[in-house]
């Protein structure tokens, strides 16, 4: 059966070259020349390339190539413009563009070495693509560029499920109409105003899912009672004071942004999945949340500085699953974040990044008092555990022991001392993401403190791992 598909594949490539040799003598880029000596096979696979590199296409002025290409049929001109230099750039002169191949999805990326010549051929593109009925359209501009609104106006755009814009002008209209079918919206880098973006999203009633990434002309989000939107995202919009949302089902929501920021969701019963960047963002956590988002089953918090501990209280998440946080502040006791664990009662998997800091903190191996406990919490629903950069930290140390102690159901404990991005094995670029000397000294002394205080704590049915930093990416002489 192999054979026969090798075969088959060698039977199409002769075809797809003799097929080549017709259109390049019909047109007369070739002239004749003597059979040659040798197998069918031997010349099949050297008559096109000897043919190419015989005849010097650059004598001939860019106009006869541009009239040329243009005689052309579509899917001709294409794999020819793939094995000649003279006709790469032809296809600016080709006065009819028919693309007839079922096309989806389009990507546009333009970088800053474009002048604005380049950027004049990008409207036209762009109008053949929504007529054809594209579904999924990306463009990416790194210069002065206003995307033409009227291309998605008179009903023209209404088969366009995905609209992904980054680094260019979107000003929309009253008149653009409706995008019937889009699905997602993710705009980063753009600028719009917030009145712009709300007459948009009025019109966007299959909208499913809002991205927003640093678009720093919106100073107040309105979101209309769009009844399919589940996922809204807001990262790093400086200029944002508020956001109000009538959006009855939202179940993720993804916002970077700090406390000043008026946040209104409206009905906030049916979120359960949140992620938030904020400054101080754990301690609102545990005091606000549990009533604002009863039903919460995944929770992300990031907070480069925390300044005041996490207290205990007696609210609950009683639905939450995952945790993660990310926290960091030289007054922030880690120790305090077992009071997480108290308020969740149906957590599975915990994961912690202790955030590096500029001063170190007291060391496990410089205080030699006591190791803080804190008897009598006890969770039994707890069955894996990560902390990311775990350090010498005695808080770190403390805290570490503390849900050993209290989580009687726990499976797996991991100390990655490094940062917790992915390692040589798995990384495309073959190397480990790289590390200070400073963060190399306190992953080694993390590593010391895990076996010295660590491991001994670890009962014999936890997996226990503790991950150093890389042999072969990061020298050992510290």
């Amino acid at each position: 059966m192999g054979m026969l598909n090798l075969s088959r594949l060698m039977s199409k490539q002769r075809q797809r070259q003799q097929r080549r040799r017709q259109i390049l003598a019909r047109n007369g880029w070739v002239a004749s020349r003597p059979k040659r000596k040798g197998s069918p096979s031997q010349q099949d696979e050297n008559s096109l390339d000897s043919q190419m590199k015989g005849y010097s296409g650059s004598k001939l002025p860019e106009d006869v190539w541009c009239s040329i290409h243009s005689l052309l049929p579509m899917q001709d001109a294409a794999r020819v413009a793939c094995v000649s230099q003279a006709f790469v750039r032809s296809w600016r002169c080709r006065p009819k563009l028919d693309f007839c191949i079922g096309l989806k999805a389009l990507k546009f990326e333009f970088p800053s070495v474009y002048n604005q010549d380049h950027l004049a051929h990008l409207d036209s593109w762009l109008q053949i693509a929504v007529k054809l009925g594209i579904e999924e359209l990306s463009l990416r501009v790194d210069g002065d560029y206003n995307f033409p609104c009227s291309l998605l106006s008179g009903g023209t755009g209404d088969r366009l499920r995905c609209l992904s814009l980054a680094a260019c002008e979107f000003h929309p209209t009253v008149g653009l109409g409706c995008l019937r079918s889009l699905t997602r919206l993710q705009l980063t880098m753009v600028h719009i105003t917030s009145s712009e973006l709300e007459c948009l999203l009025s019109s966007l009633f299959a909208l499913e899912a809002l991205e927003l990434r640093s678009c720093d002309s919106i100073v107040c989000l309105n979101i209309p009672c769009l009844q399919q939107l589940s996922y809204l995202e807001v990262v790093t919009c400086f200029g944002l004071k508020a956001i109000e949302s009538k959006a009855p089902n939202l179940y993720s929501v993804w916002f970077s942004g700090d406390l000043q920021v008026k946040l209104s969701l409206g009905e906030t019963w049916g979120i359960k999945k949140l992620h938030r960047h904020c400054n101080n963002f754990a301690f609102y956590a545990h005091t606000k949340l549990p009533s604002n988002m009863p039903n919460l089953e995944t929770l992300s918090i990031r907070s480069n500085v925390e300044m005041v501990s996490t207290p205990m209280v007696p609210s609950k998440f009683l639905h939450l699953k995952f945790l993660s946080i990310a926290i960091g502040g030289l007054t922030f006791d880690y120790l305090s974040l077992v009071s997480f664990l108290d308020a969740s009662p149906s957590l599975e998997t915990f994961n912690v990044e202790i955030m590096r800091e500029w001063k170190k903190r007291v060391s496990v191996f410089e205080d030699n008092s006591d190791l803080r406990m804190m008897p009598g919490h006890h969770h039994n629903k707890l069955k894996h555990a990560k902390i990311i950069k775990f350090s010498a930290a005695k808080s770190v140390a403390e805290f570490t022991r503390q849900f050993l102690e209290s989580a009687t159901a726990l499976e797996s404990l991991t100390l990655d001392t490094t940062h917790g991005m992915p390692r040589c094995s798995a990384n495309k670029t073959g190397k480990c993401i790289f590390m200070h000397k400073d963060a190399l000294i306190e992953a080694h002394e993390g590593l010391l403190a895990a076996k010295i205080h660590i491991k001994p704590k670890v009962p014999s049915t936890v997996e226990f791992n503790v991950l150093e930093p890389c042999i072969r990416c990061h020298a050992v002489g510290l």
